[in-house]
């Protein structure tokens, strides 16, 4: 109790001052909020948006730390120093080496995403004088996870800016933005610098300086760094067995390529009430069902192994669930309560769309063969639109049932 009257006596002396919104967000970030409910017709409930927000980040923890490992892992495969026939857990020295190096290269991004992010919302709440919203809890831990683990720290900082400042701040902050946050920085940094979001030597730690290593003549095994789909976009086998490809021992963005840590993560927000499982399965079926599409016209024999779209598209429907960004961004992503669709039946072919576009995307676009991004933000900014047809058609079928009654 004498906390909390300091607290409320020191509010009363500063009130005037324009950084005390900033020591509000401080406080309200670290403890409680400064407003609680005690009486009246209020609905109680022990979920607030903090606790929504670390529920969130709970389930990101282990695709976050399995980046990690994999990122040394990766690091160390292209260097040559461990053998891919000893597999993953291969030598006890270099699975801790594993995680150094995954530490020394993901924590820092994790830093800088928190770290400028924070400072960008506790700058507008003392401009605009309002408390700082938790929002960017979740964003904070969902951009180190969707980016490559070489990604310059000075580039994701600028991500973020904009990210934060355009893609929710000048929407009003958390609760009104129509894009995804965490998406909209992704956007940023593959069209501000495409060269740093694509190719095969930005997903592996050290794969510029191994191949200067090969070119000095040194023998190393050839690996490449390439993804999965950046092999099949160029209609080169993907050199992986599925089990990689689910367990997530494969090169990508440091946080997605684990579908089995994923498929825990979406049980764990079905579970806690948090994630829909109406968008999660229907972008799974929208996906196995363009996936479905592109194998019979392979079969079909309208595409032939000279397309340049042969590779993605020829690839097995369901193997599209389990490389790429496409399961990350289905559950952790295009499940945003705040950009997705709202309403019962909105949330079925908003999910099914964005399963859909994000393979379609995947196949005709070479140059960028990972389509999930694109098609969550293209998904964010019609999520309004279905859900307002969605009430409009629930409305039509009211007032024929009432006419009907009075007839």
């Amino acid at each position: 109790m004498g906390l909390k009257q300091n607290l409320h006596n020191f509010k009363e002396k500063n009130k005037d001052k324009k950084w005390l919104p900033g020591f509000n967000a401080l406080f309200t970030f670290l403890y409680m909020p400064n407003e609680t409910t005690h009486n009246g017709t209020h609905i109680k409930a022990a979920d607030d948006l903090k606790r929504t927000m670390n529920t969130v980040i709970m389930a990101l923890v282990p695709c976050l730390i399995f980046g990690m490992f994999n990122a040394g892992y990766q690091h160390h495969l292209a260097q040559g120093l461990i053998d891919s026939a000893d597999g993953f857990f291969g030598s006890s020295f270099w699975t801790w080496g594993n995680l150094v190096v995954g530490l020394w290269k993901v924590l820092p991004l994790v830093i800088v995403s928190y770290g400028v992010g924070l400072a960008v919302e506790f700058i507008f709440a003392i401009i605009k004088g309002h408390e700082v919203e938790e929002g960017y809890l979740v964003t904070g831990m969902l951009v180190p996870l969707i980016v490559p683990v070489d990604i310059p720290l000075w580039m994701l900082a600028v991500a973020v800016v904009f990210g934060v400042v355009i893609g929710k701040e000048v929407f009003g902050g958390t609760g009104m933005n129509i894009l995804n946050p965490a998406l909209t920085i992704r956007a940023f940094l593959f069209f501000a610098y495409p060269t740093w979001m694509s190719g095969d030597k930005v997903w592996v730690h050290g794969a510029v300086e191994r191949d200067q290593m090969i070119a000095a003549g040194e023998n190393l095994d050839a690996i490449s760094g390439e993804t999965i789909l950046g092999s099949l976009a160029q209609n080169k086998a993907a050199g992986y067995e599925v089990m990689d490809m689910f367990y997530g021992i494969i090169p990508g963005s440091v946080g997605e390529t684990s579908t089995l840590l994923i498929l825990l993560g979406a049980l764990f927000l079905i579970f806690a009430k948090i994630g829909s499982w109406r968008i999660m399965l229907s972008s799974v079926i929208g996906a196995l069902v363009m996936g479905l599409i592109f194998n019979g016209v392979v079969s079909s024999g309208w595409i032939t192994e000279s397309s340049k779209f042969y590779g993605l598209m020829s690839t097995e429907f369901w193997h599209h669930l389990l490389i790429g960004g496409f399961a990350f961004g289905t559950v952790f992503m295009a499940t945003d309560p705040v950009t997705a669709s709202q309403t019962t039946k909105g949330k079925w072919i908003y999910g099914f769309l964005v399963g859909f576009i994000s393979i379609m995307i995947r196949v005709f676009n070479p140059a960028y063969p990972e389509g999930v991004m694109l098609a969550i933000l293209l998904m964010n900014v019609f999520a309004p639109t279905i859900d307002h047809y969605v009430v409009q058609g629930n409305v039509k079928k009211r007032m024929k049932r009432l006419k009907a009654k009075a007839a």
